[in-house]
């Protein structure tokens, strides 16, 4: 064997308490590879074939999320001032493909070479010789698996909160989107609308006496008082808005639009009005018409603004149940209003989906993270719109089983595939395309569920027929297990 790679062998903590003879079994099963910069070690998705042993320069770990490449980690061993690795073992920077080496699967990211680098490689079959030959060499690897596979998952889980917080603020800006536009244009219009108001209401008063003003506002009365009709032919009310204006214009009126929108909106036609206002003399019906159309549109206008109101007033509140951002971490709440708020906030992605609510009357509240179990139930949905393609039935059920709630959340899409069934709540496990998951949704899920719940968390599918199923106890004092 080379007589420098012992000594470099040895410089690495991985393989420091190995002996002269391991050493040299080491060098045997090993191979030394050189990278130029840019060079890809392995690839995100590809069977993982080695182990990799960074020897010197650097490697940089990225992997594509939602279509955007994100950096997991670099591992060097020429770290420069102010490289903050947050808690990474020194160790760590080592090596890397043990996880998959372990696991049986392929490489979870991309690594990629910074600089000329030079790594040492070997086959799965001599990483597993070299855990069973050298025991010092697991001693060291098994804490740094830990941390990178606790790692994994706090990033994913503070990926997922940006995911859900992204997806929140698109759902809210949506939705407040109308109201919010409302708003705008009555406050735009409002103004323009006093002062012919203002106008028509100077010139009404000075030339209407006490009877016409009495029989115009009866008029006004009974025109708010009633409802529009059930169904609506949109070009039969159309037809009617256009009578209705040709006719006031022809009667003098200069801005009679909107009362002949308020008429025709309410199935209210030209003979109507006309009966109603026949008692107003010739020389002031041009006025009396104004008069009226400015009153509708005033009101119409301060319509739009109480109903706006109250809307946005309700997606503030459903914000607010959704995030619990002005209440204590551990609490108690009310399952079935996180679903609805979570609804709320996912409205958007559910414009083709049917939604079926089958909530039982007697569901209690139970203690715990609302934020959390809300960040469940976007994760399921979301999945099961995607795997509905946008377009389907989503069903949510609760009851009462026991000590605990249960949730069911259905979806009619394509499934999940047999083989891949029982692996779904697994780190890095996912069904999607490679790039449109991390694999750790559902991984992070189960956690929350059981591990900070309590609770329990299954699913079962067929095609067109698939069904999550959490189960969260009641009582604040649990053990895992409950349900």
């Amino acid at each position: 064997m080379n007589p420098d790679v012992r000594p470099r062998l040895r410089q690495i903590e991985l393989f420091a308490g190995l002996t002269d003879d391991q050493l040299d079994w080491l060098a045997s099963v090993t191979e030394e590879r050189h990278l130029g910069d840019g060079e890809v070690l392995f690839q995100d998705g590809d069977p993982a074939r080695h182990f990799h042993v960074l020897l010197d320069g650097e490697l940089v770990v990225t992997k594509v999320v939602d279509g955007r490449e994100e950096l997991l980690t670099r591992h060097t061993t020429r770290p420069r001032p102010g490289d903050g690795h947050e808690g990474k073992p020194p160790a760590a920077h080592r090596f890397t493909g043990e996880l998959p080496m372990l696991t049986g699967g392929d490489y979870v990211a991309t690594a990629v070479a910074v600089g000329p680098t030079t790594v040492l490689s070997c086959s799965k079959q001599a990483f597993f010789d070299i855990l069973a030959r050298c025991p010092s060499v697991a001693a060291v690897l098994l804490p740094v698996l830990a941390w990178r596979i606790t790692s994994s998952e706090v990033q994913a889980r503070n990926r997922a909160t940006v995911t859900a917080l992204g997806t929140f603020a698109a759902g809210l800006a949506h939705e407040l989107n109308n109201p919010a536009a409302a708003v705008a244009r009555a406050a735009e219009d409002l103004g323009p609308v006093i002062d012919a108001l203002a106008d028509t209401a100077e010139k009404w008063g000075h030339r209407a006496d006490d009877r016409e003003r009495s029989v115009l506002r009866q008029t006004l009365d009974e025109i708010v008082r009633t409802p529009s009709p059930a169904d609506t032919d949109p070009f039969a009310l159309a037809d009617l808005e256009e009578e209705l204006d040709d006719w006031a214009r022809e009667r003098g009126a200069q801005r009679p639009t909107a009362l002949a929108s308020a008429l025709a909106e309410r199935g209210l036609d030209r003979p109507w009005l006309e009966t109603r206002v026949t008692g107003i003399r010739q020389q002031v019906f041009p006025v009396a018409l104004d008069q009226l159309s400015a009153l509708l549109e005033a009101r119409g206008l301060t319509t739009q603004l109480r109903t706006a109101g109250p809307r946005i007033s309700a997606l503030v509140a459903a914000t607010r149940d959704y995030t619990n951002l002005d209440r204590a971490p551990r609490q108690e709440f009310w399952v079935p209003a996180g679903l609805d708020a979570t609804l709320t906030m996912l409205r958007p992605k559910l414009t083709k989906v049917r939604i079926v609510r089958q909530y039982a009357p007697d569901i209690p509240p139970i203690t715990g993270y609302p934020t959390e179990i809300n960040q469940v139930w976007t994760n399921l949905i979301d999945n099961a719109v995607d795997a509905m393609d946008g377009e389907g039935v989503l069903t949510l059920r609760t009851c009462l089983q026991g000590n605990c709630v249960t949730v069911e959340i259905g979806d009619t899409g394509c499934g999940i595939p047999a083989g891949s069934l029982s692996r779904i709540f697994e780190p890095f496990y996912t069904t999607k395309d490679v790039g449109k998951g991390t694999g750790l949704g559902l991984h992070l899920s189960y956690r929350i569920v059981t591990q900070r719940h309590g609770g329990a968390m299954s699913a079962c599918s067929a095609p067109g027929d698939t069904w999550m199923t959490v189960r969260l106890p009641v009582n604040a004092t649990h053990t895992k297990g409950d349900c």
